[in-house]
This record gives C-alpha cells, sequence and structure tokens, in this order.
C-alpha cells in the first residue's frame, strides 16, 4: 500500500519546513522558556499568516484541514524544527470548541488572535481523566469556580478552558463540564514556570471565580475525549518528526567520527545498533498512520488505536534517544549538541497525556470491553 502523503499536504510539509527553518532555532527553545509565554509572539503571528493554524481545523470551523493525516503533517514539521509555539494548547482547545459550536472562538483561534490553553490535569490525577476535584457550583444565573489545574502548558496571557465537576463524585466519568475563563478573571492566580523540554506551564488556583452563564461551554464527556485524540495524535506525529532529525544527525556522525583512523560507523556492532533504529522508527511511523487514520471514528475503535500509537511512541521514543546519546558518546550528553535537545523533547513526550504504561493498560482494558 502507499502510505505517502497527497499533494496537497506534502506541498504544506514542504512550506511549514522552508518556514521553520528560516525562522526558528532549535537551540533558542531552552532559552525561550525562561521567560513569558515560553515562544517567539512573532513566530506564531507567522504561522497564522501562513495558514498553519488553519490547518488543524475543517472548513466547517474556518480552517482548510482538520483530519488526522493534517494534524500529523503540521506536527512532524514542529518536531522537525523543535519549534516552541502553542500548536498543541490550541488544537486541542480548539477541537473541543469546535465540537462544542463556539463557532466565534473557533475562527478567533484559526486567526491567531486567540490563544486557549486546555486546562484539565490536576495534581492528584495522575493521567487519570475522569480525576476532576474542581467544582463548578450555580450562582444565581451563572458559575462560580473552585480548585485548582496542574501542568497548563502555554497559560500565561491565555484565555483557559477548564473542566470543572458540576456533579457526581471526583473520580466520577459523568458530570464534568468545560468553562470558557477569560485571561485575567479575578480569582484565578497562576505560577508559572519553564519546562524541561521547553515551553511554559503553569499551576492554576482558582477560588471563588465567578463565570456567566456562557462561560459554560457543554459537558465535558466528548469534548475532553475529542482534546485528547487530537493531542494525542499530535504528540505522536511530533515525536516522528524528532526521530527523524536524531536519526539523521546519528547516521552522519557515525559516517563522520573517525577513530584509529577510521569512521566509527564501519563498526558492524555500532551498525547493528543503527539498523534497530531505523527499524523501530519505521514501526512507530507505522503505528502513527493508523492512528491518524482512526482519528475521525468514534468510541473505543479510535482510542484503542491512540493507545497503541501512544504507547508506541513512547517506548520507542526512549530507546531512539538513548541509543542516538551512547552512539553520539561524550559528546551526547553535552548542552551545545543541537540533538540532545531533540532528544529530551522525545522522552518528555512519553509523559503527556498519558505515558507507555498508562496506553498499554487502557489498550488492554479497551480491547476487553469491545
Amino acid at each position: 500500500m502507499d502510505f505517502s502523503h497527497s499533494d496537497d499536504r506534502r506541498m504544506l510539509a514542504d512550506t511549514l519546513d522552508r518556514f521553520i527553518a528560516g525562522r526558528s532555532d532549535p537551540m533558542a527553545r531552552a532559552r525561550l522558556a525562561e521567560t513569558a509565554p515560553g515562544y517567539d509572539p512573532s513566530l506564531w503571528e507567522g504561522f497564522a499568516e501562513l495558514g498553519a493554524i488553519g490547518a488543524l481545523f475543517s472548513e466547517d470551523h474556518g480552517g482548510f484541514g482538520g483530519s488526522g493525516f493534517d494534524l500529523m503533517v503540521v506536527f512532524e514539521a514542529l518536531g522537525r524544527g523543535l519549534t516552541a509555539a502553542p500548536f498543541l494548547s490550541t488544537l486541542m482547545s480548539g477541537r473541543a470548541l469546535a465540537l462544542a459550536g463556539r463557532a466565534d472562538e473557533v475562527e478567533e483561534i484559526v486567526a491567531g488572535t486567540r490563544l486557549v490553553a486546555f486546562a484539565h490535569d490536576e495534581t492528584d490525577a495522575g493521567y487519570d481523566r475522569a480525576s476532576v476535584a474542581t467544582r463548578a457550583e450555580r450562582s444565581g444565573d451563572g458559575w462560580v469556580l473552585n480548585g485548582g489545574k496542574s501542568v497548563v502548558r502555554d497559560a500565561e496571557g491565555a484565555d483557559l478552558l477548564i473542566s470543572a465537576r458540576t456533579a457526581g463524585g471526583e473520580a466520577d466519568p459523568e458530570g464534568i463540564s468545560l468553562f470558557l475563563v477569560p485571561a485575567g478573571t479575578s480569582g484565578v492566580s497562576l505560577n508559572a514556570y519553564p519546562c524541561v523540554d521547553g515551553g511554559r506551564a503553569a499551576e492554576i488556583a482558582l477560588k471563588d471565580v465567578a463565570l456567566p452563564a456562557t462561560a459554560l461551554v457543554g459537558e465535558g464527556g466528548a469534548l475532553i475525549a475529542e482534546a485528547m485524540a487530537a493531542g494525542t495524535l499530535a504528540l505522536c506525529a511530533e515525536a516522528l518528526g524528532l526521530m527523524e532529525v536524531i536519526r539523521d544527525a546519528t547516521v552522519e556522525y557515525l559516517r563522520t567520527r573517525v577513530q584509529f583512523g577510521e569512521p566509527i560507523g564501519r563498526n558492524q556492532a555500532l551498525q547493528h545498533r543503527m539498523a534497530t533504529v531505523l527499524l523501530e522508527i519505521e514501526q512507530a511511523r507505522s503505528a502513527v498512520i493508523n492512528a491518524a487514520a482512526a482519528l475521525d471514528r468514534n468510541g473505543d475503535d479510535r482510542e484503542r488505536v491512540l493507545s497503541a500509537a501512544k504507547f508506541t511512541i513512547g517506548k520507542t521514543g526512549t530507546f531512539v534517544a538513548e541509543e542516538a546519546i551512547q552512539l553520539h558518546g561524550g559528546i551526547g550528553m553535552t548542552w551545545e549538541l543541537a540533538m540532545t535537545h531533540f532528544a529530551k523533547r522525545l522522552v518528555l513526550i512519553n509523559h503527556q497525556l498519558g505515558d507507555e504504561d498508562y496506553h498499554l493498560t487502557r489498550f488492554i482494558a479497551l480491547g476487553r470491553a469491545a
């Protein structure tokens, strides 16, 4: 079978690669993380003008893409450039808002004039998507929120799409709703910090946050599932882009690093190790292609395929990063080597939206329930 992208998607990939290569420095990612917002706003404006944000959404929501393979193209390019930009937050919050019928907000997101951070994870929840202690109580015609959210990426200066419990207990999968909270709302406090792999995140405290009735986006079950599905695929695609760069850098190093009068790549043991890396990357690519094809499905079938891809990416990503660093030798541990930063981001992707252990357990559980 031919798994290559269509002509339009290849054109999009080429355009993004050229744009990122001319404007984004992979080594700047860590420096940008030290100050708010954690990325270059002018670069984000450039992505909006280029139409890259529109590739994440369908024509019905002001974009021109929105399929799993469109997401795959965009996030692979971001991975290849180790690009610091709020694409994941934009994708997850925008997809949830689109499903809820909030067309005005989605149009602003696609235009790049509005940033919305997806705030769902909590300190004691682990990777359990149903574990939400933040509560929303009725107050007249509006709502009052109390609680907190943890490791919210790109939260500084952005509106927040916050999950809060309107009914049920803390682990009840039902009774969770989403609320759109404008930046600077009274009672919302942020404790922001740089992330190890670049970018910034924040711990968010909500104390008697009063919201109008219009802040309620909708019941959160399907909306959260949509955001998580798109986000999971995006992370897997980004990891593929990172692996491509790590692979190429390692192969080039083995070809050019001379020891005892000849390139170290002539050592058969190192050749075998590199061949295993290449095979593992291709297996991961197949899993991500399968996940991209499944994104538009509904129910447990989609979720099982996505968990399979995230498990494979987590396992393979850690292996590829470790092998690349070891094959580079001592220089592979240095801050000055760009490949090291790609490897660090690749390893950390395993811990976003569920690590390999979580997704393996989830894959098995969904299979038994089928």
